[in-house]
């Protein structure tokens, strides 16, 4: 972990694009309640094979002009150069200076993959296309991306998305702090010394946290999820037991020396709020982990 001590912390949350007008207003609200803590930037996810690009470049545009940084997520997946230059001019034009750089899913029905197929080769094509406009964050898998063969391969995979031109990533969510420390002590070993953001799930829903977790490949402790289990439609006792584990799970993170934390909201205020408030990350340039 010696390597991410060296780097600054940020934090800052995720958002999804909202599909109905309610969901708008919803978001905005989420918004004006996050913005209150001046978190370093939020993020705006985009669909499997660009299926959101409409709803993610109008949530993104109209959340940065309210005054915090706000990075869209961009995949290769199902898209052209041509497709992927324009955006990134669009995106540029308008001020935006930090872009989530994905591989994405490939969306039912889609037969071909694209002209990028790969996250590196995003990269490297943003780099080609904008210099150095963007700062890149990528994705990281503490516990291995769920496609990839073996751990060896998923690192060289990461590996090769920095040298492509990576500044920073962010990690899939995860419940065991150990699975970062452990991939952070691979990638120094590797050389590979970039920022590597712990992404942070909070605990509301056990059902959705499920299905969430069985497609992205993030393990559930079981330990953590006989307790949730145990609590059946106890929200309330579902809500304060996940705010006790993750709270716990950041102050371990912190403590070690992540270079920070990155909230998916799931566009919800509270649930990110309370770790936040838990933590005392409002005085973080006065705080000593």
């Amino acid at each position: 972990m010696q390597s991410q001590k060296q780097f600054k912390r940020r934090f800052s949350f995720e958002f999804f694009p909202p599909k109905t007008d309610p969901g708008k207003e919803k978001l905005q609200n989420v918004r004006s309640q996050l913005a209150e803590v001046n978190p370093d930037f939020f993020s705006v996810t985009f669909g499997a094979g660009g299926s959101t690009r409409d709803r993610t470049i109008e949530t993104v545009l109209n959340l940065h002009k309210q005054g915090i940084s706000t990075a869209p997520h961009l995949s290769c997946v199902g898209g052209t150069r041509q497709d992927i230059g324009e955006l990134l001019d669009l995106y540029k034009e308008n001020g935006i200076n930090r872009i989530v750089a994905l591989r994405g899913d490939m969306p039912s029905g889609m037969g071909a993959a694209g002209e990028l197929r790969y996250a590196n080769e995003l990269v490297e094509f943003i780099r080609e296309h904008s210099g150095d406009t963007f700062n890149l964050e990528v994705a990281a898998y503490p516990e291995f991306h769920p496609q990839a063969r073996n751990a060896e391969e998923d690192l060289q995979n990461f590996a090769r998305k920095v040298k492509a031109g990576a500044n920073s990533a962010i990690t899939q969510y995860f419940f065991n702090a150990d699975s970062y420390f452990y991939f952070i002590d691979r990638l120094e070993k590797m050389d590979v010394t970039i920022p590597v953001v712990p992404g942070i799930m909070p605990i509301v829903n056990f059902s959705n946290l499920v299905r969430f977790s069985d497609m992205c490949g993030a393990e559930i402790p079981r330990w953590i999820r006989k307790q949730l289990e145990a609590y059946g439609d106890d929200t309330d006792s579902i809500r304060k037991f996940g705010e006790e584990v993750v709270t716990n799970m950041c102050e371990k993170l912190l403590r070690a020396g992540a270079p920070g934390l990155h909230f998916y909201t799931l566009n919800q205020a509270q649930p990110s709020l309370r770790i936040w408030e838990n933590l005392g990350i409002s005085e973080r340039e006065k705080i000593s982990f």
